[in-house]
């Protein structure tokens, strides 16, 4: 639609729409809690299942607070029939007596009627808090078909009933109690506003658990209808939740065994630094472990509330972890450090992390993302502290640990390069190297992929492999040293290009181990100083640039024999110079023995090179491995003897010079 000058006059005059009126019988005051029932999602983020849990977890957070404040050792959480929620806790009790600003209401009537009410603005109450809008409770009532609030506070009981957030009854005097203290809410959802929605069992006795697990001084006591369950049967019909090793048990149960890089969880907690008045302001715990394999989990918490969103406090934790890791580099030497970035160190972190501070800041009322500035600061120089004591006390587990982040930097930059690269045409036919002679078998199952030193090797193991199963890929001499060419060079080499492209696995962001054609990579090179060099380069690859196929246990070295020994038809092969000493005992004495050494694998032919190196029923062969508990030592010796300092192996050559014995030149 278009207006000339003219008809804009006429609209903005109120010719276009001369019959509307709008005055003040138009204008809306909403009292007490109809915002709430207007707007749930103003408070609880929708009406949705995830909005309905809200409301208990704002409940148990008051309970929690309790707890956390020193007054609360007990929580009871019940859900019954009828979508019934109930929870108790043997705390200070909200206060009953008359509220001083409205002095016909009582302070619970004021809590539960009232938005931004409550005992947490002051900081007197609580020190620290979930809640610090006010609003929790009285949303909660709100929102409620019927709520019932109990409070057993100096050897009296007290009780009032509402409905949608309105009072049914008024405060009423239950009388004596003996033996009881604390607040119990029993409520039900209101199906006005959450319709057929009902509590999940299951997710309640996670949130419960999770609350036991943040603060360990706290019980809590989980019950439902049975009904209820429906054959869930991970969820029990009652437990008690008490953890004394807080968020180190929740980690260690979550992992469930699962291989990490350090030998035990990192796991602790610390006092934030103390304001100027002396008083801290407040405290942090953390339990860390960095996976092997498998998806990073990083659960966060501000007073026991999650933060799934993060929030400074999450930042913090970060940014102490990633410089930690770079001082501890810097001090051992390792210029590698320096490339380091958060992805690296988090990327295969699983952690928990809980953050108690003096009023807490959240994104909306949902409390998604903690907001507080100095959060960030206050929680990375307090575990930054830590993390530093904690390299520092266990430096071959921090070797271990540096060693596993610089590897995942490592593969960070290799495909960086690699998506840099212009790529092929995802469509194109599967090319394979002209030089490889692939085996018949389809399926990478029991398939060997032998990379020999040479063509003349090479023809020889073409005629002595079983064709089925096994191929053969020669190469030419000594390929590229990985450790210390450029990412442009190893591109480039063609010997490296045919490895990969046989193998069909890809490499970097490509790379995908389920396309892998073989089972086994056997490296099969001379048994001499050459050959020895040329299967290191090969390893150096793989470890650099396909380590998983490293980790997954597929690369092995053939060990072909050095010598023959022969007498009359009599022929036995003997792997070294040890071995063939040995051997040579087991003859009868006083009778020639032919000693015959190969010079190569394409000396052999190719009946005794199946005989000796390729049939899988008479060989020999060594699997590659990378142990996690020797990473460090793994990556440094790989550094040191095939990186780009040589200066790193004329130290090695210069210590360990003494221990060489003989020298085949």
């Amino acid at each position: 639609m278009t207006y000339g000058v003219e008809g804009l006059s006429d609209l903005f005059e109120g010719n276009g729409g001369a019959d509307q009126k709008y005055s003040a019988k138009d204008i809306e005051v909403l009292e007490g809690l109809e915002p709430v029932r207007r707007r749930p999602g103003m408070y609880i983020g929708g009406t949705d299942e995830t909005a309905l849990h809200h409301l208990a977890a704002e409940i148990i957070d008051n309970s929690m607070d309790e707890a956390v404040a020193g007054h609360a050792t007990l929580i009871e959480v019940t859900l019954a029939a009828g979508n019934s929620l109930s929870v108790r806790d043997n705390g200070r009790g909200m206060p009953v007596d008359p509220h001083p600003k409205f002095k016909n209401k009582s302070a619970l009537e004021v809590i539960l009627t009232t938005l931004h009410s409550g005992g947490k603005f002051s900081g007197k109450a609580y020190a620290t808090s979930g809640g610090l809008h006010g609003v929790g409770s009285s949303v909660v009532n709100a929102l409620s078909s019927s709520l019932t609030a109990e409070v057993a506070r100096d050897k009296r009981l007290w009780r009032q009933d509402f409905s949608r957030g309105i009072p049914v009854t008024k405060l009423i005097d239950a009388g004596p109690i003996q033996n009881r203290r604390g607040t119990a809410i029993r409520f039900t959802p209101d199906t006005e506003i959450f319709g057929d929605k009902h509590f999940s069992p299951a997710r309640l006795y996670r949130l419960c658990r999770s609350k036991a697990y943040l603060f360990r001084g706290v019980r809590i006591k989980w019950s439902v209808d049975p009904a209820l369950l429906k054959g869930d049967g991970d969820t029990p019909p009652t437990a008690e939740l008490h953890f004394p090793g807080g968020l180190r048990d929740s980690l260690a149960a979550e992992l469930n065994g699962s291989p990490c890089v350090l030998p035990a969880i990192w796991a602790g907690e610390a006092n934030l630094p103390n304001l100027a008045n002396g008083d801290a302001q407040g405290k942090l715990e953390w339990a860390c472990a960095w996976l092997e394999r498998g998806d990073s989990m990083l659960d966060t918490y501000c007073n026991t509330v999650p933060t799934p969103l993060g929030g400074t406090h999450e930042a913090g934790f970060r940014s102490a972890l990633l410089k930690g890791l770079r001082a501890w580099a810097e001090q051992r030497g390792n210029k590698r450090g320096a490339q380091l970035i958060g992805e690296d160190v988090t990327g295969a972190l699983a952690a928990k992390f809980s953050l108690f501070i003096r009023e807490p800041q959240f994104q909306g009322q949902t409390k998604e993302k903690l907001t507080n500035p100095e959060a960030g600061k206050l929680t990375e120089v307090s575990l930054r502290d830590r993390f530093d004591h904690f390299l520092a006390g266990d430096p071959a587990a921090a070797d271990n640990l540096l060693a596993f982040v610089i590897d995942r930097a490592e593969d960070r930059i290799r495909r960086k390069e690699a998506k840099d690269t212009p790529r092929k045409s995802a469509t194109r036919r599967l090319r394979l190297p002209g030089k490889l002679s692939d085996c018949a078998t389809e399926n990478a199952e029991g398939t060997e992929l032998f990379l020999v030193e040479g063509d003349s090797a090479g023809g020889s193991a073409k005629q002595a492999r079983n064709r089925n199963t096994q191929a053969i890929l020669p190469l030419r001499g000594k390929i590229l040293n990985v450790a210390s060419a450029s990412a442009d060079k190893l591109r480039q080499n063609q010997e490296l290009k045919d490895i990969i492209e046989a193998l069909g696995c890809g490499v970097g962001p490509s790379f995908n181990r389920a396309n892998l054609r073989y089972e086994r990579i056997i490296i099969m090179t001379d048994a001499d100083i050459d050959g020895a060099h040329i299967a290191s380069l090969l390893m150096t690859f793989f470890y650099r640039e396909l380590p998983e196929l490293i980790r997954h246990g597929h690369i092995y070295l053939a060990q072909p024999p050095l010598y023959r020994l022969t007498q009359g038809a009599k022929s036995i092969y003997a792997m070294d110079d040890a071995s063939r000493e040995k051997l040579l005992k087991t003859f009868k004495p006083g009778t020639k023995v032919e000693v015959s050494r190969f010079k190569g694998l394409g000396e052999m032919p190719p009946a005794m090179l199946k005989d000796t190196t390729m049939d899988p029923g008479k060989r020999t062969l060594l699997r590659i491995v990378a142990a996690p508990e020797t990473r460090a030592h793994t990556s440094d010796r790989v550094e040191s003897l095939m990186g780009k300092r040589p200066e790193l192996r004329l130290k090695f050559i210069q210590e360990n010079a003494q221990s060489v014995t003989e020298l085949d030149i």
